[in-house]
């Protein structure tokens, strides 16, 4: 008996089987044969992944991510492509990175990138590959990223045993340390910007957030930290003439405004993480935990706040750092306050260019009979890889696979999605390498 109630994702899976019979004749002779290649190698493609989940390649395992990238790495010479894996300096406590590339004038020049370290640490409890049935599978790391790579390599090995790969410039780029971006960032990221210099579109394969949709903007994050000082006085002086607020005071003053006066633009978001205040505070920033010493009858001489700052363009993220620095002027009686910036991710902006990939991909993906492809809600979405190179070259991102939980115990792939995902990619980038 067929149930009556069918879920959004299984209704976009028959529709999608649904329409690939109907829609042959919107593919040409090559991309017919592109997507049976595709679907012969979808079990290896699976074995793959469940082989490179496997390895534990938490940021911090700098052997583990070096593993992944080797395993990555025999198979790109496989396929015929230059590979080098890149190392970071060692104090910088990073693995490095993994470039492959095919060179070549014909077409667009295509950037593809992925990552292969994860969240999970060699300490996690959640190590394994494990089927939940036939469809879905608990991976760390599965769904972020490492589904996404094997998309990349799995598309263009369908265009290598087509023959499909002469003449095109191709550069796919796994960096070791987007989970927790290697400092400074001018060494960290060096190697992505110049392919990205050198290239004419990027394609970003973080987790899908829908099989109908790809990303055309991601916000940046920032980083902010500020720190009050108050008068250090007995508790029964406050407000006086003589003792003022106090630190505590200040800051929440401080707080208060900023969610009144700051709050509000589209796309922008600004959170306090962590707050310490009190007499004394020792706050360590690479734990991002600390103390605090104070009483109730003594006003509070210091406190400190570090949060995040989330934007859609550096005119937005200037925007409200100069109105959170105007605030933070406006002292309290006998209290001071600094207000500091670091930088993180830029933004992925919203561009034309991006938009006409967009309706490029949506055209394959209509091809395919695998229905529309919209834009996805760039408010929903993390900073990732591609928005340090979003100034060089026009792009997508979420393009790679579907799944849930990521970041936690309870991550998962689609593995009947998996297929469908490569073959639009595959034919996404034959078109792109062959257009004039």
């Amino acid at each position: 008996m067929i149930h009556k109630k069918i879920t959004t994702l299984g209704l976009s899976l028959i529709l999608c089987f649904v329409f690939v019979n109907t829609s042959a004749q919107n593919l040409d002779r090559t991309e017919k044969k592109i997507i049976r290649t595709v679907e012969k190698n979808n079990d290896d493609a699976l074995k793959f992944l469940e082989k490179v989940v496997n390895i534990n390649s938490g940021t911090l395992n700098l052997k583990g991510v070096e593993k992944t990238g080797m395993v990555f790495k025999a198979a790109f010479d496989d396929i015929g492509m230059d590979t080098r894996w890149i190392n970071m300096p060692e104090e910088m406590n990073r693995a490095g990175h993994l470039f492959a590339s095919t060179n070549g004038n014909k077409g667009k020049k295509l950037l593809l990138i992925g990552h292969l370290d994860t969240v999970f640490e060699e300490d996690s409890p959640f190590q394994s590959f494990k089927k939940i049935n036939d469809s879905i599978a608990h991976a760390p790391g599965g769904n972020d990223m490492k589904g996404g790579n094997v998309i990349i390599l799995y598309a263009l090995k369908a265009l290598h045993d087509n023959g499909l790969l002469k003449d095109a410039q191709i550069i796919a780029a796994f960096t070791g340390d987007e989970e927790s971006t290697g400092k400074p960032l001018s060494v960290s990221r060096k190697d992505l910007i110049e392919a990205a210099q050198k290239s004419d579109i990027a394609l970003g394969f973080e987790t899908s957030t829908g099989f109908n949709y790809a990303t055309i903007a991601r916000r940046g994050s920032s980083g902010w930290k500020l720190e009050t000082s108050g008068k250090r006085a007995h508790s029964s002086g406050i407000f006086s003439e003589n003792t003022g607020a106090g630190a505590i005071f200040e800051m929440s003053r401080i707080l208060n405004e900023f969610y009144n006066e700051v709050k509000g633009e589209e796309f922008l978001t600004f959170n306090p993480g962590v707050l310490l205040g009190g007499t004394f505070i020792d706050y360590d920033d690479k734990k991002s935990k600390g103390t605090a010493f104070g009483k109730t009858n003594v006003v509070s001489q210091t406190a400190m706040v570090e949060g995040g700052l989330r934007f859609i363009s550096e005119e937005q993220k200037e925007n409200a750092r100069n109105k959170m620095r105007e605030i933070v002027k406006e002292n309290l009686p006998h209290t001071s306050a600094e207000i500091s910036f670091t930088d993180s991710y830029p933004a992925m902006g919203p561009t034309e260019g991006n938009k006409q990939l967009l309706s490029k991909l949506n055209k394959v993906s209509l091809d395919l009979g695998q229905g529309e492809v919209i834009a996805y809600d760039p408010a929903k979405r993390g900073a990732a890889d591609i928005s340090f190179i979003a100034e060089y070259v026009d792009g997508l991102d979420g393009l790679g696979t579907m799944g849930s939980g990521a970041h936690t115990p309870e991550e998962t792939v689609n593995l009947n999605t998996f297929a469908d995902l490569t073959k639009r990619t595959a034919i996404l980038i034959y078109r792109l390498i062959n257009e004039k």
